[in-house]
């Protein structure tokens, strides 16, 4: 009864991991940018949720309407200066873990490095859950799963089924011919960056629901995240849905069976084994997205 409470639990927070590491999966499989500031986007997400509900008693997911458009019009920005500077792959990875650390920075100015949450009286949510016979599940949670779910999928049909998406693909196929067939692979590098953007947005709403938040939380998920981006496979956003549920339930389990401590140790030793026997990932979904 145990495990099967913890494996499911860690299926619905899956879909938070899953939602973080979309943005970060479909900006290096695409425009070949290994985005570390995606990490500061989700963690000022997440306090422009912090601050709007605790300060102007704003409903934690209202919060969006705000945040949302913010980190698209940041990662947007980010990723034109990118092209206009002609940033490599590898150069990105420098550069941007260089604008998550201002980020981090910043926040710590602004907010201090001490722990920030939401009241009771200002999150409804926190304390809510709902009971399915047996088992509990806390309502962030699975408020969690059900939007990483609704976002990601439809991502993935806008990328299969429309113009755009046919042309992001046809962009991170082949670059050159993309280009020689019209493709302007500027404008919609901008767009995808910027949709990325808005995601690190939700996701960030939706992890100051149930946790305390301090400047270095954009740190500590580097290693869940990219264990999904690698899982998952780079670029593949179903692959990342699958991922994300698969270390959540893996990591919630490993938790309840052996200790906390040996959940990170299996968590990379999977991603080892994945490298090693499966390069394009656990879950391939055909042709990249």
């Amino acid at each position: 009864m145990t495990i099967a409470q913890a494996a499911l639990s860690g299926i619905l927070l899956g879909g938070l991991y899953a939602l973080m590491a979309a943005g970060v999966s479909v900006t290096w499989g695409v425009l070949r940018i290994i985005n570390l500031a995606h990490f500061g986007l989700i963690l000022l997400g997440s306090y422009l949720t912090f601050e709007l509900a605790s300060a102007w008693n704003v409903d934690p997911l209202v919060t969006l309407v705000v945040s949302v458009p913010a980190m698209f019009l940041l990662g947007g920005a980010a990723q034109w200066a990118f092209d206009y500077l002609k940033i490599s792959e590898l150069n990105s990875l420098l550069v941007t873990f260089g604008l998550l650390i201002i980020i981090v920075q910043a926040v710590s100015n602004i907010w201090s490095a001490d722990f920030q949450r939401m009241t009771a009286t200002v999150n409804p949510y926190a304390t809510g859950s709902v009971h399915i016979g047996r088992f509990v599940f806390p309502v962030p949670t699975l408020l969690a799963f059900a939007v990483a779910s609704i976002v990601i999928l439809g991502a993935h049909l806008v990328l299969r089924r429309t113009f755009l998406g046919r042309a992001l693909r046809a962009y991170a196929e082949d670059r050159p011919i993309a280009a020689a067939f019209g493709i302007d692979h500027r404008r919609i590098g901008v767009l995808l960056a910027a949709a990325s953007g808005a995601t690190a947005a939700i996701a960030g709403a939706l992890f100051a629901l149930a946790n305390a938040l301090t400047p270095a939380t954009a740190f500590e998920w580097f290693g869940t995240v990219f264990a999904v981006v690698i899982l998952g496979g780079i670029g593949h956003l179903v692959g990342t849905l699958a991922a994300g549920v698969f270390v959540g339930a893996l990591s919630s389990v490993v938790s309840v069976v052996l200790s906390p401590a040996a959940a990170p140790f299996v968590l990379f030793s999977a991603i080892v084994l994945a490298l090693l026997l499966r390069p394009q990932g656990l879950f391939p979904v055909g042709q990249r997205q």
